[in-house]
């Protein structure tokens, strides 16, 4: 990883997102920008989790939660909250989350 400060976000993510594959693809894309953290449906039917990593990579896994998601989402809204420094990596890997 870069010099680059780490940051930990919580998100939630509004609209079609369950039962279209989207927590795999969360996992999919945070694995492939290096992040750690975790994803799950929620009883509401949206989606929430955490990211932990390089601001940037973080910053570009957000725009991808918002705009992009599994091909058959429809995303309404997402929502990032908690954003916070963080000196090391509170997760080892990307999961999903039953």
């Amino acid at each position: 990883m870069s010099d680059e400060e780490l940051i930990s976000v919580d998100y939630e993510i509004f609209g079609r997102v369950q039962g279209v594959f989207f927590r795999k693809y969360t996992q999919a894309q945070g694995k492939k920008l290096g992040l750690v953290g975790w994803v799950q449906n929620t009883d509401a039917g949206t989606v929430q989790g955490q990211l932990q990593g390089p601001r940037g990579k973080v910053k570009e896994m957000q725009e991808w939660l918002k705009s992009s998601g599994s091909p058959k989402s429809q995303i309404t809204k997402a929502e990032f909250k908690k954003e916070e420094t963080v000196g090391s990596l509170e997760h080892s890997s990307f999961n999903i989350v039953k």
